[in-house]
């Protein structure tokens, strides 16, 4: 079943991220796409611009592969798409699946976009309500406004929370100094 979002300017989906809840964790990844045109790329969709965009350049389904180099916790995926300048470019179906390499990817969520124009954010849960944890993300664009063949997608921004509230549980607490953070994971 899909979730019907649509994208709004309004949101300010950067408050958690100054107000130190949540961090955008897609640099601590490898990004892959299925295909796109030259000068339309990762970096086009990882930049700090709206203005630009990722475009694919093939048959669909279009995907964006995110490959953590350790198992990391996603709160949510927000994608910036704009209907009013994309048009049939802009994506109407996505579905997101997470797992830990590409031949085990399960699908968690699929939205359904209305015409966006900003922002869509979407709360990645587990069965439980918690956050995923995960190697790999994909977003795989299914179909596009007015059956469009290629996409854009102006920005993606993968988020973690800031700090883990169970440092009892027997997790490591996050370390913030160079010296400490040598000791956050076991070698």
């Amino acid at each position: 079943m899909a979730t019907k979002l649509s994208g709004s300017q309004d949101i300010d989906i950067f408050r958690d991220e100054r107000d130190g809840r949540l961090r955008e964790v897609g640099n601590q990844a490898v990004w892959s796409l299925s295909s796109c045109k030259p000068g339309f790329g990762v970096d086009q969709l990882r930049d700090e611009s709206n203005d630009t965009y990722w475009q694919s350049d093939g048959p669909q389904p279009h995907l964006v592969n995110i490959q953590f180099h350790r198992k990391t916790t996603v709160h949510d995926v927000c994608i910036y798409a704009d209907y009013k300048s994309d048009e049939s470019y802009t994506p109407n179906r996505i579905s997101i699946r997470v797992g830990n390499h590409a031949n085990d990817l399960c699908e968690i969520e699929q939205i359904e976009l209305s015409e966006p124009s900003g922002w869509v954010c979407v709360p990645l849960r587990d069965t439980n309500e918690r956050p995923f944890r995960t190697f790999m993300l994909q977003l795989a664009v299914l179909s596009n406004h007015q059956n469009g063949r290629d996409t854009h997608i102006r920005r993606i921004k993968v988020r973690s929370p800031a700090q883990s509230s169970d440092v009892g549980s027997g997790r490591l607490p996050v370390f913030t100094s160079r010296e400490f953070q040598q000791f956050a994971h076991v070698r």
